[in-house]
């Protein structure tokens, strides 16, 4: 399809996106419109230094490919370079989304799914302001190497959300409403589902007490679970943190005993949702990688350079948020591998606890942060009042000793809004979830 060059490793990303974004603010239409475009990343090693360059007109490959060439200097042992000889030659057509195409559904269709949910919103005295969000994203992507790599796959993920400030008096609280998926009928008939999730919005805002600071055995929700495990050893995973920093290479020696028995914590971009990536943007195929095995370092994310210094496989974990910038080693989908317990029994278990349900965001490397949004107190193993509480904090390796019980069902969660920030490349889609989690002895304020 491209003319390489010869004595130069060359590689090219081609993404062709179409993307759907509608916001009403209180019934108002804020923002309706479709965006769709082609575009190009081309990049050249000679062994020495890489050179970059983007494109948005896809006609130009063929001239930026000799323009990048000409500034290199050819190597005719390209192909026994080490991060070279790594790179993966895969022959793939994966094309899943061609039956539910949401670039076949029309605009008004997406408008309506919104507008569904305007009476439930004005009709409630207690929300005082609210926005509707849909937004979908399908992108086709073309990967060719000069090693003779030729992939073509498709991603799509859909989802809205319902912004809501609930306001009694002196007392506020927000909260969001989402549902995603990657097919559009997924997200449809949900409004009696968000009826009940106002409900238990507005118990929260009526009968939510400050927490007594302290210590306390707290349940993770799923999402809660996949933040915490995202945030809290996700990113001390991508091993692009370890090149050159012997300390973090004997501080995260595979091998080392990192947390709980029960705990495995897996990273793979074949799961579908919003972190599904069958392949990364080096070519690389998927691999399910156990960062953390029954309570084991077992493995880190990779690129192809990371996977050479450190003498390490490749994961297929190389990502660039879109055509604009260089992989980078990120995460795909993380999550946490089921327990034995059922959730009544992981619960019935708890005297005095916490239970973490929805949360606000969160944060962490050595030591982790979740600013907690909806939550409840656990009394004598059942769930029990609210409680506002600032934030849950502790050090991840003294958390990940603590947990003590992991339910026997996994949820994977799936996103639309926000994303992974890293450096400069932000927000990029990725998934989390897992079971149930129960940890004993964080700190809560």
């Amino acid at each position: 399809m491209f003319d390489f060059p010869k004595g130069l490793y060359t590689d090219v990303r081609i993404e062709d996106v179409y993307e759907t974004k509608i916001i009403y603010t209180m019934g108002e239409i804020e923002e309706s419109k479709i965006r769709s475009y082609k575009a190009a990343f081309i990049r050249i090693f000679d062994g020495e230094r890489w050179y970059y360059s983007s494109t948005s007109n896809i006609e130009n490959i063929q001239k930026e490919i000799n323009s990048l060439s000409s500034y290199a200097k050819p190597n005719q042992k390209i192909d026994d370079d080490p991060i070279v000889a790594k790179f993966q030659v895969n022959i793939e057509n994966l094309i899943k989304f061609k039956d539910n195409d949401v670039t076949k559904i029309g605009i008004d269709e997406k408008q309506n799914l919104l507008k569904e949910y305007f009476p439930i919103l004005r009709e409630n005295e207690l929300i005082k302001h609210w926005k509707t969000i849909y937004v979908d994203k399908k992108t086709n992507k073309e990967f060719y190497s000069s090693k003779g790599a030729k992939i073509l796959y498709d991603t799509q993920v859909v989802g809205l959300s319902i912004r809501m400030q609930f306001v009694k008096g002196e007392k506020r609280f927000s909260e969001s409403f989402q549902k995603s998926s990657t097919n559009f009928n997924d997200i449809k008939g949900k409004t009696e589902e968000c009826k009940s999730y106002i409900k238990k919005c507005e118990d929260f805002l009526l009968n939510s007490q400050p927490i007594k600071p302290g210590k306390y055995t707290v349940v993770l929700s799923p999402l809660a679970a996949g933040v915490f495990a995202h945030e809290s050893f996700g990113h001390k995973s991508e091993s692009d943190f370890m090149i050159g920093d012997e300390t973090m290479k004997k501080e995260w020696a595979i091998g080392k005993k990192v947390g709980s028995d029960i705990l495995s914590i897996v990273d793979d971009g074949n799961v579908s949702g919003s972190g599904y990536v069958p392949f990364d943007d080096e070519g690389t195929k998927a691999e399910k990688t156990y960062l953390v095995k029954n309570g084991i370092l077992s493995g880190r994310l990779h690129s192809a350079i990371t996977a050479h210094y450190l003498e390490e496989e490749l994961t297929g974990n190389a990502r660039a948020m879109n055509f604009e910038y260089e992989p980078i080693v990120r995460m795909t989908t993380t999550y946490i591998e089921s327990g034995n317990k059922t959730k009544d029994e992981l619960f019935s278990e708890v005297k005095e606890g916490i239970y973490i349900e929805t949360i606000k965001h969160g944060s962490g490397m050595s030591t982790f942060t979740i600013a907690p949004s909806l939550a409840y107190y656990i009394k004598d193993g059942k769930i029990a009042e609210p409680v506002n509480i600032s934030v849950v904090t502790g050090n991840v390796m003294e958390t990940l000793n603590e947990i003590d019980g992991l339910s026997d069902e996994v949820e994977i969660l799936c996103f639309i809004l926000g994303g992974c920030g890293k450096m400069e490349q932000f927000p990029l889609p990725v998934g989390f979830g897992g079971p149930f989690v129960r940890v004993k002895n964080l700190n809560v304020q």
